[in-house]
């Protein structure tokens, strides 16, 4: 008892402006704007059934998807930190190396956060049926079930090199999947034309960070994706990554998968030219080229992701 005690009179030490830079913010678009996306894409084919049942669906599931991220984050801070994988060498988030926060307070944080999570994805799954509207169901259940476990299995899934994958089923295809079955109480199998695109886009985040850290990452004895091809071949494919998502848009359009007005996508095509070039410089600058492309490719899904969306969302009453 007296160690939650002062465990607790530890945690106030630290703002609530503290405790949220802790949950890595900035990198909140890469979960929440598949299904912003998502959610478009039914309104689009006019598979959102009528009342407020589906926004509330919308709003639930994007704070639960927020607080699972933001305890998936912390949880592979703490586990970065305990496997001397961040380090004061090494590109890493200072809380824990420096010792601004304890160990403890993020994994006591990310528990946390974990179950609150999870019942607002419990809510998902109960009030549609409560209010005896569509939506919900156990397809939402397994899909919430799985999305947790790989989020909980990251940090071991990314020291043996399969964290990219990893990130993309989570982000790029459970999500979509997910809140298509919430919704629609159906598998909007369709749906997964969005995956690719956004998916790419998700995972550049991860892999601009690990080709950053492939020299500590090799010294703390773990094996990421980026180091498994090499550092040169790792930044080609980040310029691939800027490139793909545009691409995937534009076959899909031409295949009739998608409306025509998705190109306004293509708008951030600007955004993604700045990250490409930035990276283009690793022949004269070397790996400081990668510095603070997570963040930025977290932008550039910021700004795909709601063009994509008010596309989908126009093309719905311009046919």
């Amino acid at each position: 008892m007296n160690y939650f005690v002062l465990l607790q009179s530890k945690m106030k030490k630290h703002s609530y402006k503290e405790w949220f830079a802790a949950t890595r913010y900035w990198s909140f678009p890469v979960s929440t704007m598949p299904l912003v996306v998502t959610f478009a894409y039914l309104f689009a084919k006019g598979m959102v059934p009528s009342g407020w049942m589906p926004w509330v669906i919308l709003v639930l599931s994007l704070l639960g998807v927020v607080l699972l991220h933001a305890a998936g984050n912390l949880l592979s801070d703490w586990f970065d930190y305990r496997s001397g994988v961040d380090n004061k060498d090494a590109f890493a988030v200072p809380n824990l190396v420096f010792g601004k926060f304890q160990p403890k307070e993020y994994l006591v944080f990310s528990i946390i956060l974990f179950i609150v999570g999870s019942l607002l994805g419990f809510c998902v799954i109960a009030f549609p049926p409560l209010f005896g509207s569509v939506g919900g169901g156990i397809g939402v259940l397994v899909v919430g079930i799985i999305a947790v476990a790989l989020t909980a299995l990251y940090s071991f899934l990314k020291y043996h090199a399969l964290g990219d994958l990893n990130i993309f089923i989570i982000f790029g295809v459970l999500t979509v999947i997910g809140l298509g079955y919430a919704v629609t109480s159906s598998w909007c199998w369709d749906a997964l034309v969005l995956s690719v695109p956004i998916g790419i886009i998700t995972v550049s985040v991860l892999h601009a960070n690990n080709t950053l850290d492939i020299p500590t990452d090799r010294a703390a004895g773990i094996r990421t994706f980026a180091m498994v091809i090499g550092e040169r071949a790792s930044v080609v494919l980040y310029c691939c990554y800027m490139v793909l998502p545009f691409l995937c848009v534009i076959g899909a359009v031409i295949a009739g998968l998608l409306p025509p007005l998705a190109l306004v996508c293509l708008l951030a095509g600007i955004k993604a030219y700045r990250n490409l070039r930035q990276a283009a410089s690793y022949p004269t600058v070397g790996r400081e080229a990668m510095k603070m492309l997570d963040f930025h490719s977290s932008q550039l899904q910021l700004m795909f992701s709601l063009l994509l969306a008010v596309g989908l969302v126009v093309s719905h009453w311009v046919k």
